[in-house]
């Protein structure tokens, strides 16, 4: 019998692993965010504090236990779209977690003890594991850093609250042609990111590498760049995203020109809205930008440098991005890009993915804007759609990781603009749901979300996916 219960207590340590392991793939493996900032922390109480004072209770019916937690998991996860991924890092944990339950397990069992210890072999795993990934980290370092060397391209670091991604893109779209250029995919901007991709895609021709920096805390920007040590580095827009994590706009302001801590630093681009002591290596931009005019059909703008006036124009959404592009532009014109193919180039853009990216189906105007999560952004994407002649349809979270005065201000205008408003999540659903009168659909489970549009919509209506957010916040 007393085995029986050892082999039940094992499957309940894995089944507490897996529910710790998702939560720290989400968080990027930040213990401190996972206890400290997680969007729903009831789940913690649910799924790893009653399971356990559970099993202190009813220790000798430990496979019932199991099996209603079990029951309990999979109905969990089957709601989550950010599900857990089983890479290298969490195989070792978990095998981790059965090499210290097998161990405390049976010391406990030889010394009698009839309650076997849960939390200290998941304790054990954890910092064992994290041990273990740190001596890999230095690893990947050295060989990245080596193969970096070896290939020495120029580097050129991109930071931002709002439109890094964006800018990244831009600048590799504008350069693809003349240069042998790669950028960081996706949206990967953690250091871990960086050094996993120079090591498994970096090509050995690369001539520019664009790499996105991004942060959840001060130094992670630094990590990058004192790793990277770009020869160009762009500091675009910065305002209040994350603000939960850096409490102050300074803080994150700090954290972004960390970006040009390089010892080669040739040249900065920085957006004049961050107030910061001139150099000569410094070019400022942004109220150099003029007569910015948008449409669904995509923007035009003059910029004015050394005395000179240039106009662009690109079939890509928002009037906000002129300020991406020209970030974008004036990287290429320091690589040596003529202006007049540089405006070329421009006028060849296409959008990126999920960001103001504009697509026609079954008579419907779709704009997926689902990776703009900052309330300027959003508001412009709101001032775009607002002409169109036909019904307006918002899919939004609202705002996350910001403030509840900027999502009332986002639910405002939201309120002028649509017809209809579907709010997914529960993260802001109160504060959108208070604000707005507009006919409003509120819908915690994303995976109906294709049932209800379907339903609530029809051909000749404009639906914009307006940010968008992981379902376990």
């Amino acid at each position: 019998m007393v085995w029986v219960h050892f082999v039940g207590h094992l499957v309940l340590l894995f089944l507490m692993g897996y529910y710790v392991a998702t939560n720290l793939q989400w968080y990027n493996y930040k213990l401190s965010r996972v206890v400290l900032h997680h969007h729903a922390p009831w789940q913690h109480l649910l799924f790893f504090l009653l399971p356990l004072f559970a099993y202190i209770a009813v220790r000798e019916n430990v496979w019932a236990l199991d099996i209603l937690y079990g029951i309990a998991l999979y109905l969990w996860q089957r709601k989550i779209d950010k599900k857990l991924v089983f890479t290298a890092r969490i195989k070792r944990f978990f095998a981790l977690i059965a090499l210290f339950g097998l161990v405390f397990d049976a010391v406990f069992l030889l010394k009698g003890v009839p309650l076997f210890s849960t939390v200290l072999p998941l304790a054990a795993a954890l910092l064992v594991s994290n041990t273990i990934e740190k001596y890999l980290f230095t690893l990947f370092k050295k060989e990245a850093k080596k193969k970096l060397q070896k290939i020495d391209p120029i580097i050129v670091a991109v930071t931002a609250s709002y439109g890094k991604t964006s800018i990244k893109n831009f600048i590799y779209q504008i350069l693809q042609e003349d240069f042998k250029v790669y950028k960081t995919p996706r949206s990967v901007n953690t250091i871990a990111g960086i050094l996993k991709d120079i090591n498994e895609s970096l090509p050995s021709d690369t001539e520019v590498y664009v790499a996105e920096a991004g942060a959840r805390e001060r130094g992670d920007i630094y990590a990058i760049a004192d790793f990277l040590q770009p020869h160009y580095a762009v500091v675009g827009k910065v305002g209040e995203q994350h603000i939960e994590y850096f409490k102050t706009l300074e803080n994150i302001i700090l954290t972004k020109l960390e970006i040009l801590k390089s010892k080669r630093l040739k040249k900065a681009f920085i957006w004049d809205g961050i107030a910061i002591k001139d150099r000569d290596i410094f070019m400022k931009f942004g109220s150099n930008i003029k007569n910015v005019r948008e449409s669904l059909d995509g923007i035009a703008w003059d910029l004015e440098l050394d005395g000179k006036r240039y106009h662009f124009q690109a079939p890509i959404l928002g009037g906000f991005n002129a300020l991406n592009i020209t970030a974008a532009i004036l990287v290429a014109r320091e690589l040596g890009m003529p202006m007049q193919k540089i405006a070329e180039r421009v006028a060849k853009l296409h959008s990126v993915e999920h960001r103001l990216q504009k697509i026609e189906a079954g008579g419907k105007l779709i704009i997926d804007d689902s990776f703009n999560g900052n309330l300027e952004g959003m508001l412009s994407s709101y001032d775009l759609v607002a002409s169109y002649k036909g019904r307006k349809v918002i899919v939004t979270p609202g705002i996350v990781e910001s403030t509840e005065e900027a999502n009332r201000k986002l639910a405002q205008r939201i309120d002028e603009v649509f017809d209809l408003v579907i709010i997914t999540g529960k993260l802001n659903k109160d504060i959108l749901d208070s604000v707005i009168t507009k006919p409003k659909i509120l819908l915690e489970d994303k995976s109906r979300l294709q049932e209800v549009l379907a339903e609530h919509t029809r051909p000749g209506d404009l639906i914009l996916f307006s940010n968008d957010a992981p379902s376990f916040m």
